[in-house]
């Protein structure tokens, strides 16, 4: 078993909702030295500055799906991370690893900001090597990334009828993983590549019982699991810890969202064993233990 740290951070726990409080979709992996990221919704270059990691330190970034709120940071961390400075100052191409689509998005975004690559290169003498997205795609369940002891397997869920490709990701360091679900109603895959993960991920959604009545809520709360039905994959899965992250909790002007109490209650029905909500900036260390932290906040499983 490796005596280096892998460390998991919750960059971002929220929605498309342009929260303070919860950035859009993020999570960083370090271990062995690598830094790998799975999405970059809003604002996850604005969380990397606060854990003082440079941009242009990210080994390669893995996509879930294609949904903005899961890619929306993308340009940002990979613009910003080619700048001279401390926070980005990267000199080899950037690595893009997702699904079929994957060079789709990556060549439209070296097209949309031409201009800005060109001025930079001219004006600031960037390197055009830092600049480079180096796409790489996948269309099927498998090993998608190994480098020094890391391995990422990749498995396809189900986040709608017509919300393909999109997969969650199985992430192996020595002894150890971790599994991220990603979008997805509940799907026998995250429960394959769950079972027996020191920490499985999962997202969750739920709507109080007046927003179901509209036909909208009732298709977005469709997309996504429950907390009853997340209870019942972590029962199945039997991880070291579950924790929660893209908390899909909507409201309206009159109906409040239901509550991380809600959450916890309704997963309780189906799951005992050991929980964590996920918050921006939590960090989970595995090792012979795992030790949660947020602030303050510090819990050992």
């Amino acid at each position: 078993m490796s005596e280096k740290p892998f460390r998991v951070t919750l960059l971002g726990t929220g929605v498309p909702i342009p929260s303070p409080d919860r950035f859009g979709p993020g999570l960083l992996i370090e271990a062995e030295e690598q830094r790998l990221l799975i999405d970059a919704g809003r604002g996850i270059t604005m969380r990397l500055f606060q854990l003082k990691i440079p941009l242009g330190t990210i080994d390669a970034l893995f996509l879930t799906h294609f949904h903005s709120d899961h890619t929306s940071g993308l340009p940002d961390l990979w613009l910003t991370g080619w700048l001279e400075s401390p926070f980005g100052a990267r000199r080899t191409p950037f690595r893009v690893i997702g699904p079929t689509g994957t060079k789709t998005l990556t060549s439209n975004l070296e097209k949309a900001y031409a201009a800005d690559i060109r001025i930079r290169i001219e004006d600031e003498k960037l390197p055009p090597e830092g600049i480079a997205l180096l796409a790489e795609e996948f269309f099927e369940d498998g090993l998608v990334y190994a480098k020094d002891g890391v391995r990422v397997v990749a498995f396809e869920v189900d986040h709608g009828d017509v919300i393909k490709p999109a997969y969650g990701y199985r992430i192996e360091y020595g002894e150890h993983c971790i599994v991220v679900s990603g979008d997805t109603r509940y799907n026998e895959n995250v429960v394959k590549y769950g079972t027996g993960a020191d920490l499985l991920i999962h997202e969750v959604a739920a709507a109080r019982p007046a927003l179901m009545a509209e036909a909208y809520m009732r298709r977005i709360i469709g997309h996504h699991t429950t907390p009853r039905e997340a209870g019942m994959v972590f029962s199945r899965a039997h991880p070291r810890l579950a924790a929660y992250t893209h908390l899909v909790l909507p409201a309206s002007e009159t109906v409040l969202p239901a509550t991380v109490a809600d959450v916890i209650a309704e997963t309780r029905m189906t799951y005992t064993g050991p929980l964590e909500i996920g918050e921006d900036l939590m960090s989970f260390e595995i090792g012979p233990a795992i030790t949660v932290r947020r602030d303050k906040y510090i819990r050992v499983y």
